[in-house]
């Protein structure tokens, strides 16, 4: 898939992930043990049939299908700034909707989605502050974002941390650095948990007051 020139200049992160979709589904955790975890931690989404998802930093899609067998006949459009994971995502979920995007330029869809899903994603968000505006605005009154990460803010950061890589500076934000995010966007907090082992936020977009 061909990039458009502005967008492929826009981060240098799209080619580090781009080679890395070689070898994505053969690395530590693999699909399969990604699939386990998320399947023990289900509940954590609140998912239900009929609802409209957005996957934001689908990579090469291990979790689209499974979010797809639980919102049909809901829909999901699944969002990647890297066109090498995205080929490698739709040819293994067909149920779902594909699109080269970049949260952090936005626009995305206007108060479409039900559930907006960062899963690993958001420290590799350029513009954090810019993506959660645009992540809200996707989002129907009263609807959710959810970032989830299987390990905690600093053992992603530590990890980032050593790699020698356009990646060493990517960044999740730990608890206290998370109100102004949120507040900028208009989003509430309702559950964060940062401890080893799980990084999990839910945030909703507050209906408009009458």
């Amino acid at each position: 898939m061909d990039t458009p020139e502005p967008f492929a200049q826009s981060d240098p992160r799209i080619a580090f992930f781009d080679r890395l979709a070689a070898t994505c589904d053969v690395a530590q955790p693999t699909p399969t043990e990604i699939l386990r975890c998320i399947e023990q931690s289900a509940d954590l989404l609140q998912l239900k049939p009929g609802e409209s998802v957005l996957e934001v930093g689908c990579g090469t899609g291990p979790l689209t299908g499974w979010l797809a067998a639980r919102v049909r006949p809901g829909r999901v459009v699944a969002i990647d700034f890297s066109p090498a994971m995205l080929d490698k995502a739709k040819a293994k979920c067909p149920d779902a909707e594909f699109r080269l995007a970049d949260a952090c330029r936005g626009p995305l869809d206007e108060s479409r989605y039900d559930l907006a899903f960062c899963f690993r994603s958001f420290p590799h968000f350029r513009d954090q502050a810019a993506a959660v505006k645009n992540l809200a605005h996707a989002l129907k009154p009263g609807a959710r974002l959810v970032v989830l990460h299987f390990a905690g803010s600093q053992e992603i950061n530590d990890l980032h941390r050593k790699l020698n890589d356009v990646v060493s500076g990517d960044y999740l934000p730990p608890p206290n650095e998370w109100e102004n995010l949120l507040l900028a966007a208009e989003l509430r907090l309702v559950e964060l948990v940062d401890r080893r082992g799980l990084f999990y936020l839910r945030a909703v977009r507050e209906p408009p007051t009458a």
